[in-house]
């Protein structure tokens, strides 16, 4: 018997779950970008995705441990990008492993696909303290690996001293001008060049401001 296939009336399989899981996930996902965090509902969700609330409610008790789940897998997913976008050659510098990661930043943080779901985020946690603080965790969850690369510079005499959190602030503050222009243009995905452009015109700014060269 396949050991992959799920026997009538048994439990699922370690990877059926996980493909039962992956797509509640990502249909959460879709709905809470669509109608915003507080206008969604777990009975809803269930609904979309052709599931009972039984099924979301064993896995997640409630909207906010969805949530949890749904940016979790994103926050994993975005830290492992930019720990892979350090270049693989040997002799890259401490700042080329920087750079590389924050383009690597650049380029998800602008997808129109990704953005939308956190400008939705970001808009409710405007007015709701408890999602506001929560985001906020999110987010030094998500910029660890962009902190540690800059820590590594500083260390290597790549980047002036001081806090590696605050500089990493001001970066990401640099990166972020990058995402609105390309998140606003007319073409449905950004042009590369042009994303190139904006990078590295932001990347000067930061090396001239904080750079030891």
């Amino acid at each position: 018997m396949d050991a992959g296939r799920r026997k009538p009336g048994g439990r699922p399989t370690r990877e059926q779950a996980q493909a039962i899981d992956a797509r509640i996930l990502d249909g959460a996902r879709a709905v809470f970008c669509r109608k915003g965090i507080a206008n969604s509902a777990v009975e809803e969700i269930a609904a979309e995705l052709g599931v009972s609330k039984h099924t979301l409610y064993r896995r997640y008790p409630n909207k906010a441990a969805l949530l949890d789940a749904v940016v979790g897998r994103d926050v994993d997913r975005f830290r492992q990008a930019l720990s892979d976008a350090a270049p693989g050659e040997d002799g890259a510098g401490a700042l080329d492993v920087l750079r590389s990661a924050a383009f690597r930043y650049v380029e998800i943080g602008s997808s129109r696909g990704y953005a939308a779901f956190y400008l939705s985020v970001g808009a409710e946690a405007a007015v709701s303290p408890a999602l506001r603080e929560r985001l906020a965790c999110w987010s030094r969850d998500a910029l660890e690996p962009l902190v540690g690369f800059v820590a590594a510079a500083q260390r290597a005499g790549e980047l002036r001293p001081g806090d590696p959190t605050a500089v990493c602030a001001i970066l990401v503050d640099l990166l972020e001008g990058v995402n609105n222009r390309l998140r606003l243009g007319d073409d449905a995905s950004p042009e590369a060049p042009l994303l190139t452009r904006l990078f590295e015109e932001r990347w000067a700014v930061f090396i001239a401001a904080l750079g030891c060269g």
